[in-house]
């Protein structure tokens, strides 16, 4: 991910989603402010993005892809409920960004499964490259 327009793309690509429930919670507005520091968005900036329309941008790279499905999955987890439209909505995401269904199955039963919610980054990478053979 290399310009600020990618970034800012990523990160209302995670905002719509985190209000796909019909609200934001505090522990995902939370999240999005901590993946917002990361990507270099102000607190400011990630503020206004609440109140823009905006259209994704295709993520060209598999590894962003794949990463970029994993934090919707996380920010999915964040509030402690899973919600039938947060799933029904990421698998549309991640079929949309060209991920194989059976990866992102096994990797949100696995972060289901895990009391963290977290899975290693090893797996996540694996699970994705095993669908390649």
């Amino acid at each position: 991910m290399n310009t600020k327009a990618e970034k800012v793309s990523l990160l209302c690509d995670m905002i719509a989603f985190a209000i796909v429930d019909g609200e934001l919670h505090e522990r995902e507005y939370m999240f999005l402010s901590i993946i917002a520091v990361e990507l270099g968005i102000s607190k400011e900036e990630l503020n206004q993005l609440f109140h823009e329309e905006h259209r994704s941008e295709i993520i060209k790279s598999e590894f962003e892809r794949i990463q970029q499905f994993y934090r919707l999955a996380l920010l999915m987890h964040c509030d402690g409920v899973l919600h039938e439209r947060e799933q029904i909505k990421i698998r549309e995401i991640g079929i949309n960004m060209g991920l194989n269904p059976f990866a992102m199955k096994r990797v949100l039963k696995a972060m289901e499964e895990s009391p963290t919610s977290m899975v290693h980054p090893d797996f996540l990478l694996e699970v994705f490259q095993e669908q390649h053979n």
